[in-house]
């Protein structure tokens, strides 16, 4: 494979250049803020793990700082872009700083929350600077839609990052803890600066490291059930597990039952429990359920592919 130019990455004045030509000011609605230095790319896909074999998955290219970085790394790199201006200029700017890799690159001109494939070979690795607004569900969304990503690395705001890693017990542990435990091992991986944004955004931003379990969570509840169940957790966190399930069971005393079937003290709170528990919980509780066949599905659950991060409180 032939080694890229020197210069194929983007700078700063790169950057602002390529975004004048295109009349692009970014937006806070697009949560678009574009990495302008070249060793920061160059250090996320350090820190993915990316090898020369894999087909890479990136959310959100913007003016194409970090695709090109992980064109330097990848066999194959598949771009998720909404914005119509960026998403049309994107194969432009590929071809021209990386021409000896172009036809490496494909170009998905969509919402990511939308996506149900890609082009060509199942993708290996996940690695994106995601929109803040939208970061925990796109990247549920994109784990759950494709199972062949083993390994994901998102840059995310640093709070988000927070909650996204937290552990069991933590006052930020919460909905997006445990969903995206629900997929991978979750930690933070690194810290990144404010001053290497254009603009440079008013929080901070943090790394995400998610590995694909080896083994999905044992369970014989579906990822809805058990999702259902940290919902309703989590929606009315300040409250005892029995009184904030008792919607989504029927009753406290529906709810008490499921708890102590599964193990767990009807005193705790969600933010005291693992992933398994939660299953655990639904998995009584549907056993619960089979025994009274005609009941109507519980309003609590939500339909597939609308994860919702709750406030941390």
């Amino acid at each position: 494979m032939s080694s890229p130019t020197p210069d194929a990455l983007l700078g700063p004045a790169d950057v602002r250049e390529l975004a004048a030509a295109l009349g692009v000011r970014p937006t806070k609605q697009r949560g678009q803020n574009f990495v302008i230095d070249a060793n920061t790319v160059r250090r996320i896909v350090r820190t993915a793990g990316v090898r020369p074999e894999d087909v890479v998955v990136e959310v959100g290219p913007g003016l194409g700082s970090l695709t090109l970085a992980l064109l330097e790394a990848a066999e194959r790199v598949v771009a998720v872009e909404i914005d119509d201006v960026l998403a049309g200029a994107l194969p432009a700017t590929v071809a021209a700083r990386m021409p000896e890799r172009a036809d490496r690159f494909a170009l998905v001109h969509s919402d990511a929350m939308h996506v149900a494939e890609l082009p060509g070979p199942a993708p290996t690795a996940l690695v994106a600077n995601l929109p803040y607004n939208v970061a925990v569900p796109v990247l549920l969304h994109m784990l759950d839609t494709f199972p062949s990503i083993e390994r994901t690395l998102v840059m995310v705001q640093a709070e988000v990052a927070d909650r996204l890693a937290a552990a069991p017990g933590s006052k930020v542990y919460g909905v997006p803890s445990v969903k995206a435990g629900w997929y991978a091992e979750v930690k933070r991986a690194g810290a990144i600066g404010r001053n290497v944004f254009w603009p440079a955004p008013n929080v901070d931003s943090g790394l995400v490291s998610l590995v694909r379990r080896t083994e999905p969570v044992r369970t014989t509840a579906t990822k809805r059930e058990v999702f259902a169940v940290v919902d309703a957790a989590f929606a009315q966190r300040r409250k005892t597990l029995r009184a904030a399930l008792a919607g989504w069971a029927g009753s406290a005393a529906a709810a008490e039952d499921a708890l102590v079937a599964a193990g767990v003290s009807p005193q705790a709170r969600g933010e005291s429990l693992t992933v398994e528990e939660f299953a655990r919980i639904a998995e009584h509780r549907r056993a619960a359920d089979a025994d009274r066949p005609g009941e109507p599905e519980r309003a609590e659950e939500r339909p597939e592919g609308r994860p919702v991060e709750q406030p941390a409180d």
